[in-house]
This record gives C-alpha cells, structure tokens and sequence, in this order.
C-alpha cells in the first residue's frame, strides 16, 4: 500500500479501533526493506528523512526506530556515517523472542519430545549428503566425550540440514531441554546406545535406516508433564552453538 494512502484521511466511517501511526510507520519501514531487497547491513533512509516521507514528527519516527530495534529487524548507529541498517538478527535473539511467546502456555517436556520426535528425523534426513567430514569428526567427538551426547549430537546432526526451518526449530527444541535440565527440572537424557549406529547410517547415507533408527529412539522417551520453561531465553547464542557450514 502506497505510504499516501496509509495517512491519507477519507470519509468512510472510523474502526472503533485505530492502529497507532508508529505502527503504521513500522510497517511500512518493513515493506519497504522487502521492496527494495535491503539485507543486513545496508542502510535505512536517515531520521530526517524518514520524517519527511511519512509526515511524522522525530518522536514518532524514533518511536518507530527503536520498535524496530526491540525486534532486532535494525540497529541504530551514532556518529559520523551513523543512522539505522538492517541488522542480522542471531538465533539466539530468534530463540530468546520465539520463548517470550511460549513462556505462559506451559510448555510440558511431552510437548516437546512429541515436536522432536516429529521433526528431528526429518532434519537427519535431510542433511543425509551433506555432512562433511568435520562433522563427522564432530559427531564422534562428541559420542566419544560427553556422558549424554543425544542433544549435542543432534543438534549438529540439525546444522547440517539443507532446511533452514528444521534446522533452527529442531536446536530451538534442543536448547529448551538443556535449560530445562540446567535449572535441574528435568533430568539429562540416559545416554544412547542406537547414536553410533545412527552415525554409521548417516555416513552409509542410509534413508531408510536413518528413519528406523530415528523413530525406535524417540519411542523410547516419556515426556512427562514437567514444564520445560521456568524462566525466559537469554538472547546470546549459547557457547559451543552448531552453526551451519554456510553461515557466514
């Protein structure tokens, strides 16, 4: 919608509920990043700018500013050559966010296994292909050192998957069991037996092993009605943090 149209006053009847003009302004700096392709790093038109287009005052487009800033879409500049540029949003900022919403409906660790067990043989699937040879080092590292590998080990498993979207949901799950267990409401995961076969299957690039596996280990857990979440996300990403082999 043209920027004139979304002021423009007319003579059809007023909503008994009006959007707040900074919302307004917020929405049209997100379709406008959209329509002009901008990326993280590229630049935003300065304040005074962005006051003229919209017809605002500084309080209002700086209002708009920081809204922007809170959902970590920008980051505001100082000094010579400063203004706002579209930010690189982090997982765990994504993360930190994505908890803010789940944190009063309590989420049960059923919820969660029956997400994982849904959607973590998908992202092993996935990245049957692509994991190189670091991963693999990875993997067995990982099973060689840790007492209870299962969410370390899945959770490069997931890094290397070719969807985005799997992949980040499935570490975003992973990562509300290891607070779960930090905080000690729930106890660390036995360790698992069927992860060496699973490296093995992974490495033979064996779909339909890969699946059985999958599906025989997560049948082996019971949820149980412990609330995962008692206390929100922090936004750092945490220390040791797969990241994909194509993150800049």
């Amino acid at each position: 919608m043209p920027i004139a149209k979304i002021f423009a006053s007319d003579a059809r009847p007023v909503p008994v509920v009006r959007r707040k003009r900074t919302d307004l302004i917020v929405e049209a700096i997100k379709q406008m990043i959209v329509e002009q392709g901008l990326g993280p790093g590229d630049r935003l038109p300065q304040e005074k700018e962005l006051m003229a287009q919209f017809s605002a005052g500084k309080s209002t487009v700086r209002e708009a500013l920081k809204a922007l800033e809170v959902q970590g879409l920008i980051s505001v500049r100082t000094g010579p050559g400063g203004g706002p540029f579209i930010a690189r949003m982090s997982e765990g900022r994504a993360m930190s966010l994505l908890s803010n919403f789940l944190f009063a409906r309590n989420l049960t660790m059923a919820h969660v296994q029956a997400m994982r067990a849904a959607l973590e043989p998908l992202a092993a699937v996935s990245a049957i292909g692509h994991i190189d040879e670091a991963g693999f080092r990875q993997l067995n590292a990982i099973l060689a050192g840790n007492e209870n590998p299962e969410l370390d080990f899945f959770g490069v498993v997931a890094g290397y998957s070719d969807n985005p979207m799997l992949a980040f949901t499935c570490r975003f799950l992973q990562r509300l069991i290891k607070e779960a267990e930090q905080d000690g409401s729930v106890s660390p995961g036995a360790p698992a037996p069927r992860l060496r076969e699973l490296l093995m299957a992974l490495r033979q690039t064996d779909d339909a092993a890969v699946r059985a596996l999958l599906t025989r280990h997560f049948a082996d857990f019971k949820g149980g009605e412990t609330r995962v979440m008692e206390r929100f996300l922090a936004e750092p990403d945490l220390p040791g943090r797969t990241r994909r082999r194509h993150d800049s």
